[in-house]
């Protein structure tokens, strides 16, 4: 029999052996022992097993159509998954094979890894399917504003007049008789009045501006060209038939093949008559 005070003694003993645990390089080593167990499972399934694999989930694929979505990829790969291991474990309990190719044996390894180790063994035949990305548009005008307000207000700096026939989100084609990259506005107003300017002061047979592209953004417009345009940025063109580079928003077609292009078209245009 212990005394209180052995039995006292002895709790202290443990409290004081269990607070020098390192705790989580224990945590860390199972985590560690799980994973390699994981890979080695994954890595003790046949190779001819894998091809199999591959091969049926990339015959369940090609029956979607040609633009099937994430989910749709998604949906189809789960229901595979849950039909092989329903498969597998039948054959692993000596389950008629009808017609399926596996050997008892390797139903029974594919059962644990269809099990516990299915991502391991996504990864390991390549099969990756990306996470569907929902962009939503956030209408954040305040309650009571209409759609159809004074779009000019939103721009910095002084009120354009109605003879810069503003367009925002819009970048239209020209000959530049001033390079944008040299020649910079505080303001939208500012860019529209220097092609007013330099149209009045235009000689006889010198190309007259009729077309001003202004960026008005902080972090810079996009142009599908070499040069990195930056804000404040103010290109006076000249065109007999004003044509649109881009309206509004870039296509998601155009989006698709050029990944750094910003949703809607950022320049602020405008066409003056001369």
């Amino acid at each position: 029999m212990y005394t209180p005070d052995q039995i006292r003694k002895r709790e202290e003993s443990i409290k004081i052996r269990r607070a020098s645990e390192p705790l989580e390089l224990i945590k860390l080593v199972k985590r560690l022992k799980h994973e390699l167990w994981s890979e080695e499972s994954v890595g003790e399934l046949p190779l001819t097993v894998k091809h199999k694999i591959t091969d049926e989930i990339l015959q369940r694929l090609r029956s979607l159509r040609p633009n099937a979505n994430v989910s749709e990829q998604q949906e189809v790969i789960e229901t595979w998954h849950k039909e092989k291991l329903k498969e597998a474990r039948s054959l692993a309990l000596g389950g008629v094979r009808l017609n399926s190719t596996l050997l008892q044996e390797e139903a029974e390894m594919l059962v644990k890894v269809l099990e516990s180790n299915w991502a391991v063994l996504s990864e390991d035949i390549g099969l990756w399917i990306p996470t569907e990305i929902n962009n939503q548009e956030h209408d954040d005008k305040p309650e009571g504003v209409e759609d159809t307000e004074d779009e000019d207000q939103i721009l910095a700096g002084r009120p354009l007049p109605p003879e810069c026939h503003t367009e925002l989100h819009t970048d239209y084609d020209g000959a530049a008789v001033r390079w944008g990259p040299t020649h910079h506005k505080e303001s939208a107003a500012d860019c529209c009045q220097a092609c007013l300017d330099h149209a009045k002061r235009a000689k006889p047979g010198q190309k007259k501006c009729n077309i001003w592209v202004y960026c008005p953004s902080e972090t810079g417009c996009y142009s599908p060209d070499i040069y990195e345009h930056k804000h404040m940025e103010c290109w006076l063109k000249s065109s007999e038939k004003p044509r649109l580079n881009f309206k509004d928003r870039y296509s998601e077609a155009y989006r698709n093949s050029h990944p750094t292009v910003p949703v809607f078209v950022p320049w602020v245009s405008g066409v003056i008559s001369v």
